[in-house]
């Protein structure tokens, strides 16, 4: 039984994660030839302040990006 752990950024639709569940459960049960019934998957969230990248938050990014949009007049 294939199990994968998928961990995401908060702020994901339950509509987007089902897409991805279905997606991967297909590919998986494709690549090890088994059946998709077998395939379970879990789905971690992480807050922005939970989840970094080069040692830079996603909520210090998302900052950053903020700081460089031109005011609006």
């Amino acid at each position: 039984m294939p199990i994968i752990e998928m961990h995401l950024a908060a702020g994901r639709t339950t509509e987007q994660k089902r897409r991805v569940m279905v997606a991967m459960s297909q590919a998986v049960a494709t690549a090890l030839e088994v059946s998709p019934s077998t395939v379970r998957i879990l789905i971690t969230e992480h807050g922005d302040d939970e989840f970094s990248v080069g040692g830079v938050t996603l909520a210090e990014r998302n900052a950053a990006k903020q700081n460089e949009k031109p005011q609006e007049l």
